[in-house]
């Protein structure tokens, strides 16, 4: 068991690492290569904080371990929706701002009922992985262009993300080195992963909607509350859709490519309402405030306890 858990603690934190060294390289290198801040914002920086829940969904299903690639993508949802946004709303009560932020909560609702439709005969087949994936690609250009009307140094410094100086062979280095540990430390991650679920008799699926969603959320925790902090409230709420938009769709559609399965009853009765109503209760929360428009240290500590008393529900139902 110590050799499992030990490999879950590197795991994790190679992943976190690896990730943000990863983003470096990669936006360093497209700025060496001529490409605006705006392509670097929207998709190097933007795929690039996403790769931990993206690349361990992926590991886990090319393992045959369908639940825990599933477990992962939809309780880092779960996560960002309750842990997240209740902790930074807790460090400094969130003021939306930004129409952008309006808009894209419906698309999450969305993007929410389709991926459960698609599921509802509790099978994810490669059609259903390709449907998912088509409407991300569509969601990135509707995305794209609706980010064109912003500057390209604003959009850099609203993905909570500083493009470093470094030299092209540095920024190559890092890109390469950083990918090498990302592949490395997810596996590792998996392999923890599924060999403490067998030890103890618990489902891959509890320990991918716990264990490996609360760590590979771990970088969204981080610009949440840093953006919070700085008061820049819209960044840190529209961290957490742009990344459960591109848990659903991406991540899932990855997933279902790669290893078609079986959804488990749990996951579609149990914990995809607890999603959906955590989702459509993020827009009544702001709206309850009207022109104030804010998430208070209140509703933080209500989500911190949701959390929980939703993890223990996991384990003691178990």
């Amino acid at each position: 068991m110590f050799e499992f858990a030990l490999a879950i603690v590197l795991g994790l934190a190679l992943l976190v690492w690896s990730a943000d060294k990863f983003i470096e390289g990669a936006s360093a290198t497209a700025r060496h290569l001529g490409l605006s801040l705006l392509f670097i914002g929207m998709v190097v920086i933007g795929f690039g904080t996403s790769a931990p829940e993206m690349i361990v969904s992926a590991m886990a299903a090319a393992e045959g371990a369908s639940d825990l690639a599933l477990g992962n993508a939809y309780g880092s949802n779960i996560v960002n929706l309750t842990l997240i946004l209740g902790a930074t709303a807790l460090t400094m009560p969130i003021r939306v701002e930004s129409p952008q932020i309006s808009k894209e909560i419906p698309l999450l609702i969305a993007a929410t009922v389709i991926s459960f439709l698609l599921l509802l005969d509790r099978q994810l087949q490669r059609f259903d992985a390709l449907i998912l994936l088509s409407i991300f690609v569509v969601y990135l250009a509707w995305a794209y262009r609706s980010a064109r009307v912003i500057r390209g140094d604003d959009l850099a410094r609203e993905m909570a993300v500083e493009i470093p100086e470094l030299r092209l062979s540095f920024a190559l280095l890092w890109l390469v080195l950083g990918l090498v540990l990302l592949l490395a430390s997810s596996r590792l991650l998996v392999w923890g992963a599924i060999g403490l679920a067998e030890h103890f008799g618990v489902s891959d699926l509890l320990i991918g909607l716990t264990i490996v969603a609360v760590g590979t959320a771990l970088p969204e925790l981080a610009s949440s509350i840093t953006a919070a902090r700085k008061h820049e409230h819209d960044i840190a709420l529209g961290n957490i859709i742009g990344s459960n938009i591109f848990n659903t769709l991406s991540v899932v559609g990855i997933a279902g490519s790669i290893h078609p399965d079986t959804i488990p009853e749990a996951l579609l009765w149990r914990d995809f309402p607890v999603m959906l109503t955590l989702t459509v209760g993020l827009i009544l929360v702001i709206r309850r405030y009207r022109q104030r428009q804010l998430i208070s240290r209140i509703d933080g500590s209500v989500l911190l306890l949701f959390f929980f008393s939703y993890t223990i529900f996991l384990f003691v139902s178990q």
